[in-house]
């Protein structure tokens, strides 16, 4: 049985971007399941203005979002979903172009459609369930007006997964969350408020939602002769070793139960959550225990420097470092990436870098397709070894295409990521 999810709502509509942003972290951070963030403000303006920040937020949140965003034609579904958001929300008035719907959930996947609709008209709307099969609408989301038992017997009948708007002034979590067909809560009650505390107690009623929970109790870890086991402590993105520190059986349960990183401390024989008075916070992905079950390695989120020198990791002093080459692809790529786009922001002489941004886009987009001719060419050939390095040249090429469109790797691989 899949997990009820919280997802809490961000209207961006008269709001500072920075605020938007700083609060989409805080929710990613602090345990939501997704986001909804929308505007469906028409003037163009602020259509771009939102789109840029949509896609600023998924550059800087780790959970999956869903854009509402306004509509008018399939191009603007597209450059909605191409910000980074795994689902798009399109308001009830939009049902009188269930073809524009249909294409969208087409090409995207009818998972990926979210149909919003006031309680009042859904009760009213007999054949609403026959007009999202029609239009491929793959999810609803209701805005709660009294929950009366109509209601929640026709939300029983839906073939399609459900969420619930509603402020939770009036009702608990618990009121929606019990019903089969209801996937989860929108809300922006949690704007001042613990999401991990509340699902915790959500789950001690007997709720199945999103928490950490540990495979094994503390008591089957090997200590050390103090009683405690040593945290190897690692960015999860870039693997990049951050810390080690130590564990007691207080501090790994209050990781486990916050999702923020908490250590003990040997030196002051207590417990320190990481970036507590820094606000360098270190939120927890993945841990893991080594074969001996001596030895814990945890992947988180750093908010900043790990180290109290402030430099990113505690491992700085370099002992020894034989030249070797990378074998780890993502890095070289970037890498290349990088070199590229410090040519962007600092041309230098005689580069051939410099010669394509500075012919413009028409030139790059001539060498990617001199370049996929040459690897069709060199694929008929598969006895030779020219194929990697026409795919070389290609990759190449191709970067320097993003770097001139505005795209980096992170735009890719989140693409890949969410068809995955």
């Amino acid at each position: 049985m899949p997990y009820k999810k919280i997802i809490p709502l961000i209207n961006t509509e008269g709001e500072v971007s920075a605020n938007v942003i700083q609060m989409a972290k805080k929710y990613s951070n602090g345990g939501a399941d997704e986001l909804l963030i929308y505007n469906f403000s028409k003037d163009e303006k602020s259509r771009e203005e939102f789109l840029k920040l949509a896609k600023q937020i998924s550059r800087v949140i780790d959970v999956p979002f869903i854009i509402g965003s306004y509509v008018d034609n399939f191009d603007d579904i597209k450059r909605a979903l191409y910000t980074g958001a795994t689902g798009v929300l399109f308001p009830f008035s939009l049902l009188t172009k269930p073809e524009l719907i249909k294409e969208a959930s087409s090409r995207f996947g009818a998972n990926r459609i979210y149909l919003a609709i006031e309680q009042s008209i859904f009760m009213a709307t007999d054949n609403i369930y026959d007009q999202c099969r029609v239009s491929g609408i793959g999810n609803l989301i209701i805005k709660n007006e009294d929950r009366s038992d109509s209601f929640i017997n026709k939300i029983n009948m839906s073939p399609v997964p459900i969420i619930i708007s509603d402020n939770l002034h009036d009702f608990n979590i618990g009121d929606f969350i019990n019903h089969d067909n209801i996937i989860g809560i929108t809300t922006s009650f949690f704007a001042q408020k613990d999401i991990m505390k509340a699902k915790h107690a959500l789950l001690k009623d007997g709720y199945l939602v999103n928490v950490y929970e540990s495979n094994l109790m503390f008591s089957e870890f090997k200590l050390n002769e103090d009683g405690l086991i040593p945290v190897i402590t690692q960015d999860y993105k870039t693997n990049e070793v951050l810390m080690l520190a130590y564990m007691n059986e207080e501090a790994y349960n209050r990781t486990i139960k916050d999702g923020k990183m908490t250590y003990y401390s040997r030196s002051r024989k207590c417990l320190w959550v990481k970036g507590e008075t820094s606000g360098n916070f270190q939120y927890l992905k993945e841990l893991s225990l080594d074969c001996d079950k001596d030895t814990l390695l945890a992947k988180v989120l750093p908010m900043g420097p790990s180290c109290h020198t402030g430099s990113n990791s505690c491992f700085y002093n370099n002992l020894f470092n034989k030249e070797h080459k990378s074998s780890d692809s993502y890095n070289v790529l970037q890498g290349v990436y990088d070199v590229i786009m410090e040519r962007k922001r600092n041309p230098k002489e005689g580069s051939y870098t410099n010669y394509l941004f500075e012919k413009g886009l028409d030139k790059i987009l001539k060498k990617c397709g001199e370049e996929a001719a040459e690897i069709i060419i060199a694929a008929k050939n598969p006895k030779t070894d020219e194929l990697r390095y026409e795919i070389a040249d290609f990759m190449y090429h191709l970067m320097v295409l993003m770097a001139e469109s505005g795209l980096d790797w992170h735009d890719i691989t989140t693409e890949l990521v969410d068809r995955r």
